[in-house]
């Protein structure tokens, strides 16, 4: 199994980013996916997932903001990141269940920075 996320980076405040995460290993289309982030010093939070089905759930910190979607065909998940500020600098990392709320595989993470 592997979760490989790509598209982090240094991006101004107000700016956006997309990340990405390609699966591979298991039958992506039947695990919801998550995006994770963890900043210095804090704890992990769980910014968006979204189901099997396409149903999708949000951290208050980042609804109207962030948008999670998913392609079975080319087995990744996506987040879109609009409107970025200083507080969402953190290493963001994709993970996948069979079974919500639980998460059975991790990618290794990909580092957003917003800065000036």
């Amino acid at each position: 199994v592997q979760l490989v996320e790509s598209g982090g980076g240094l991006v101004q405040p107000g700016g956006s980013l997309r990340l990405s995460c390609a699966a591979s290993g298991f039958t992506f289309r039947y695990y919801y996916m998550g995006w994770y982030r963890q900043a210095p010093g804090k704890q992990r939070e769980l910014v968006a997932f979204i189901r099997s089905g396409g149903s999708t759930g949000y951290a208050d910190s980042v609804k109207g903001r962030f948008t999670i979607s998913r392609d079975n065909v080319k087995n990744t998940v996506y987040l879109q990141m609009n409107s970025l500020n200083p507080d969402d600098t953190a290493v963001y990392y994709c993970a996948a269940g069979r079974f919500y709320p639980q998460f059975d595989y991790w990618g290794q993470g990909t580092l957003v920075t917003v800065s000036e």
